[in-house]
């Protein structure tokens, strides 16, 4: 059965220059947060074999940063849906998934990761920036409904980074 990966995006930069809300970029703490997911990953797997990103710049930048220090190579897909439309939109997305990928990393944002994960679990978690969540659905991405997986694990970069030193 297929695997989920949710990461949401690191801390972002409010003092910085931009447009709109979606051009804001990550501050340093969150590039430095999407390095020390990126090197969990690599380590505990699954390597993704598709991952699915907000718009947003602070998401796609996360997304980039945790697969290049990871050392993964697969396919990126910005989805206009990832960005502020939630929870249904999410799961439309994955239910319209082609090719059956065994494991799909989705990077966005929050309230919708943490509704997407209670929703499809049955469990609340909190979901702060950058933490990187692994679910094993017992269905295929076509069949993904409420209560249809299992949250394997919840990683936070500051614990990991904290159980470095």
């Amino acid at each position: 059965m297929p695997t989920l990966l949710v990461l949401r995006h690191g801390k972002s930069d409010w003092d910085a220059e931009y447009g709109v809300d979606a051009e804001r970029p990550l501050a340093k703490r969150g590039r430095r947060a999407a390095k020390t997911i990126g090197r969990h990953l690599a380590y505990v797997g699954p390597e993704p074999t598709l991952a699915l990103t907000s718009p947003a710049t602070r998401a796609r930048d996360t997304l980039e940063r945790v697969l290049e220090v990871a050392g993964f190579d697969c396919p990126v897909h910005i989805v206009e849906s990832f960005y502020g439309h939630g929870t249904v939109a999410v799961l439309d997305e994955l239910r319209g998934l082609d090719g059956s990928p065994e494991a799909v990393l989705v990077a966005g944002h929050e309230p919708t990761w943490s509704d997407l994960i209670a929703t499809l679990t049955d469990s609340y978690v909190r979901f702060p920036t950058a933490a990187l969540a692994r679910l094993d659905l017992d269905a295929h991405w076509a069949e993904v409904q409420p209560g249809c997986a299992t949250l394997t694990w919840l990683v936070l970069p500051r614990e990991l980074e904290a159980s470095r030193s």
